[in-house]
Formats: structure tokens, sequence, C-alpha cells
């Protein structure tokens, strides 16, 4: 990497400011709430220390959200391995930043752990002077690790609350990595008022408006709504953060998942522009004095500098955004009935993959060969004959108990089918895809039938084209 000339304080304090000033952006956003009126006095490291050593919270009760059922917290598994896994960034390789905003209605209802409202992905590559974001919805249905299934949002609590290494912040991390096979090099959370602050600093930003759109602006006790209609403008700190907010829109999360994005590249805009140079300069000391408390993070000093002139060279054109969208998950309910995203996962790993590489396809960070994430799963499978040959379920039943999948002949089905099919009632990607491999499985022929009551995990209905392609005895 080459050397840059020593750096004066106030352009390190400019640098560091712009830096922290898009994860700010990012995280304030992704919670939408105006901590600096409301929040109360958090615990947190200042910039620089591990933040794994200075949780937020210490009650160990929690307070469910008024507005919904109480949720089910998954069930906490023997001997968890939880231990987050980031790893230092060198500099060379792309690294890799986890972006959380706490929900605030947790704080409101007097919940004394909050979980994450949303998730974003930042990720830059110094060697093609890349980037990516990636939006990740809070309601997707994943295996938490050490736990057994729940909404990706509840990482973040269950790391808190049972006090696991690294807390919310390392269990959160620990999700993702295994959800999307991205390795993460950092997390970073925000004082969220740092973010309207510094919007205000810089004088508002321009944000192009598709289509009319209600929001609300919580002031100091009131709620103020506040209609913006289509085309350009500039929108001070406030407004901003209650554009980026608005979730009662068609879209729903999804949409704001793109507000979000859309906020953020706006403030990368302004921050780059010519005319802002002079005034973040001036600034800077301000700059460094809101952003810098109000970031809780384990990037050093140092990190976040070099990740700023990093950052600075990548063009708008480069960096490549995406949301995990609606076309990615199925609606479900969970086994409490509270509203769910089934991820489907081969959809939502393309996007991953047009994101965070440019070649090969990353896997799922479950380690192991494909048969022995397979049985890490312990995924239950019942064997249905849908063809013409009795006793097809049975063999091949058989035939996988012999390599380890839980598997059990359930007898004959009608009608009879041609192709062999797969049904996933649980989200097991690692049994599908095993399945797939093993038996010729055409990836169409993958239904997702989410069912918290189902007996089994998978359905596998044998065709007569397994009848016919099969060397069993």
């Amino acid at each position: 990497m080459t050397d840059h000339p020593p750096l004066s304080p106030q352009v390190r304090k400019l640098l560091l400011g712009a830096a922290l000033s898009l994860l700010a952006v990012a995280l304030a956003l992704a919670a939408g709430v105006l901590a600096f009126r409301t929040a109360r006095a958090w615990t947190r490291t200042s910039l620089g220390l591990p933040a794994s050593d200075s949780p937020l919270f210490t009650s160990q009760s929690a307070t469910p959200r008024p507005d919904e059922p109480t949720a089910t917290v998954p069930a906490r598994l023997p001997a968890p391995d939880v231990e987050p896994s980031l790893q230092p960034w060198d500099g060379a390789s792309r690294v890799t930043i986890l972006l959380l905003g706490l929900d605030y209605r947790d704080w409101q209802a007097g919940s004394e752990y909050s979980r994450s409202d949303t998730m974003i992905l930042l990720t830059l590559d110094p060697l093609s002077k890349t980037a990516g974001i990636l939006s990740i919805p809070r309601d997707l249905w994943v295996s938490i690790p050490g736990f057994k299934h729940g909404k990706i949002n509840t990482a973040y609590y269950l790391g808190d609350a049972y006090k696991l290494p690294g807390g919310g912040p390392g269990l959160a991390v620990k999700t993702v990595e295994q959800f999307l096979g991205v390795p993460i090099n950092y997390y970073a959370q925000v004082d969220f008022g740092a973010f309207v602050r510094f919007i205000d600093e810089i004088g508002g930003v321009k944000i192009e408006i598709p289509e009319k759109i209600t929001v609300d602006l919580l002031g100091a006790g009131a709620s103020t709504k506040k209609t913006l209609q289509p085309g350009v403008q500039v929108l001070p700190g406030e407004w901003a953060l209650a554009y980026a907010r608005a979730r009662y829109t068609e879209g729903g999360d999804f949409d704001r998942a793109r507000r979000q994005q859309q906020v953020i590249m706006a403030i990368r805009n302004r921050i780059l522009s010519r005319d802002m140079l002079s005034v973040l300069v001036e600034k800077s000391d301000v700059l460094y004095n809101e952003l810098a408390s109000g970031i809780h993070t384990n990037l050093t000093l140092e990190e976040a500098l070099r990740l700023a002139l990093l950052a600075a060279q990548v063009p708008e054109e480069k960096i490549t955004r995406g949301v995990i969208s609606e076309k990615m998950v199925i609606f479900g309910r969970s086994p409490d009935d509270l509203a769910i995203l089934i991820p489907l996962t081969d959809k939502i790993h393309v996007l991953r993959d047009e994101i965070f590489t440019a070649s090969a396809a990353l896997a799922p960070m479950t380690p192991g060969k494909p048969q022995e994430q397979m049985a890490a799963e312990q995924a239950s499978v019942a064997v249905f004959n849908a063809s013409r040959v009795d006793g097809l379920d049975a063999r091949t039943a058989d035939y996988l108990r012999s390599l380890g999948v839980r598997a059990a002949n359930s007898g004959a089905t009608q009608p009879v089918a041609g192709q062999t099919r797969l049904i996933d009632h649980r989200g097991r990607p690692f049994t599908l895809r095993y399945l797939v491999e093993l038996l010729g499985i055409s990836e169409q022929r993958i239904q997702y039938q989410y069912d918290p009551n189902s007996p089994v995990d998978v359905e596998l209905i044998l065709g007569n084209d397994w009848a016919a392609s099969n060397s069993l005895p």
C-alpha cells in the first residue's frame, strides 16, 4: 500500500470526520431515531477501544414491545460457539463493516436489552477501488449461532442478554457471517443524534424524492407529519432522518432500506463536493467531537483514517447497492405467530456475490464439506415415492441414512411425478444443497413452504427420473 505523507492534526480530524460521518449516516438511518433527544445515557467505549468489554446495558430483564405479541426467545443450544470471528484489516484485502442500528421501540417500552432494527453491510476493496452496500431486513428468519432459529434482529438482544463474548455486536456479526458467508472485519453503532447534527452542519442534503411521501418528524414529545412532494430538494437533518425512517409505504421495510441507501449516497456526494472542502476543514474540530463521541465501534483511529482515504478514491459508479428484497423471501409466521421473512438462500447469495465478489461465489461460513454441513444442520427428511417403482422410497431412505441424512421412508404418494422435487418447511439450505447435488435434482424443483407445525424439515418426493437414473440395489 502506498505510503502517505504525515497528516496534520486538523486534516486527520477532517478525514476521520468524513469516515465516521458515513458510518453515522448509515447507522442513524437504520434505526431511524433521534437518540440525542430521547435516549438514555448508554455505556459505550471510546473510539479505538475494544467495544466487547463494555455492554450497552447491564440489567438482565427485558420488556417486550407494546405494539406486537411477545416474541419467543430462540432456545439456547448447549455449549454454543459464539466467539466473534472479527479479523483486523490488513490494509490490502477487502474490508467489511457491519452497521447496527438499535430499535427505538425497545427503549420506548423500557426494555433493558435491545434488538437491532436494521443491519447494513459496507464493503470496500482497495485493489479494485470498488465498494458495496447491502441492507438486511430485520425480520429474516435465520439460524442464530448457539440458539435455534429466530429473527435476525434478535441476535443483538441475545448476545447482550446472555452476556456472550463480544456481547450483542459479537453475536450479530457471527449470525450475519454464517447467514451470508461474508467475513466481517468491524462493526459500528452510532449515537443517532450525531447524524442529525452532522447533516445540519453541512447545510442539509440534496435528495430526489421519487413520489409523494408522508414522513413523521419526531420532535420534543410531539409528532409532526409532513408531506414531501416529488422532485429534488434539500432536506435538513431531522427531515432527512424522517424520510429515511418512513415505513408506511407500499414496500414497507424494503422501501425504507432503499431510501436509507439513497440518503447515504446523498451525504457521501455532499461530503465529497468541491464547495464542502473548506467547510469541512473549518468545522473539523466540531465534526470530530460530535462523531467520535457518538460512535460505538471496534475501529481504531488509524483504521478509520485509512478507510477514509480509501473510500474517497471510490467513484460513485463503482459502488454497488443491494437490498434483500421481497423477491428473495417468503412471507410467513413464526411458531409464536409473528410475521417473518423466510430467506430464499440461493437468490440472496446471487445478490451477495454481485456486491462482495467479482469472481467466484462465496460459500456459507459453516465449516466442513457439504456432507458435514448437511449433517451439522440435523434436518429431518421424509422420503415419499411418487414414481412407478414400488419400494423406491425405502431403498432411497436406506441409502441416505448410510450417508448421514436423517431420512425416513414415508411410503407412496399420488399423483405419479415425472421429476423428483424437494419441499423445505423450515429453511435448511445445507440439506437442500446436498440432496440436490447427490440426487441430481433441478433447483427449479425446490419448493419453499414454511410450516412450523410440519413433523419434518424437508420432504423428498421421488419421481420417475430418479427411478430411472439411480444405481441403488
